[in-house]
């Protein structure tokens, strides 16, 4: 087991990030005069980063954005966002006992998240589980990011393990197509942000829960021993 790393995603996969990014979201709503919306509407749009999640609630008003304005509605995201990161996020359920129990068995676990380095690092110091990483890559780490495969090569790399014996864990299409690109096995969690189904996109194993982590990833192991 002292071999293998694990890669995990951040938003949507360790921890529900949605709360907070839909009220950063609303705050910049309020500041055009809109209306608030439900945390719900924007979920399908967590994985495309703030500005889609932005453009997209504005245009559900009818309130279309040129983009000099868009680029300036960030700026207020990403001040609101970094101030209140953990407000309301938590990680999913049991995924601080699938954390310990691989670290204790000797695993590297690693985070390759497209969320910029400063945010996933202050997320997960915030939640208490910066300890449990060897590596935490945001999508300014490398100057690449998913779904290039080098962002998730370099995440295993930096964490000191080996591609021939890691597992991605994701819960998008971008996550899949990336490990697949890298060569690299990897399991989907179904209960992340993707408004597809995740097993559409063929990842190697499905779940719907972390207390069935372990089963699907003892059996991508043992197809690379």
């Amino acid at each position: 087991m002292n071999t293998w790393t694990l890669v995990f995603d951040l938003d949507g996969t360790l921890v529900d990030t949605a709360p907070d990014l839909a009220a950063s979201t609303n705050h910049v709503l309020r500041r055009l005069g809109l209306s608030s919306v439900a945390e719900g509407d924007i979920r399908p749009f967590v994985g495309h980063g703030a500005l889609v999640m932005v453009e997209r609630a504005a245009a559900a008003q009818g309130r279309a954005l040129a983009q000099q304005e868009l680029y300036d509605l960030f700026d207020v995201f990403i001040t609101h966002y970094t101030a209140n990161i953990s407000a309301h996020s938590k990680p999913y359920a049991d995924v601080i006992s699938v954390l310990k129990r691989y670290q204790d068995r000797g695993a590297r676990l690693a985070v390759c998240t497209n969320k910029i380095e400063a945010h996933a690092r202050a997320l997960l110091e915030a939640l208490d589980m910066t300890k449990y990483f060897a590596a935490i890559i945001g999508r300014d780490t490398l100057g690449i990011f998913k779904p290039d495969p080098g962002h998730l090569t370099g995440t295993i790399t930096l964490a000191g393990g080996d591609r021939r014996r890691a597992l991605m864990v994701g819960d998008s299409e971008t996550d899949i197509r990336t490990a697949k690109a890298a060569n690299i096995a990897v399991v989907a969690v179904d209960f992340g942000y993707s408004v597809e189904p995740v097993a559409s996109f063929n990842p190697d194993a499905v779940i719907s829960h972390y207390r069935d982590f372990e089963r699907a990833a003892a059996r991508l192991m043992s197809q690379c021993a």
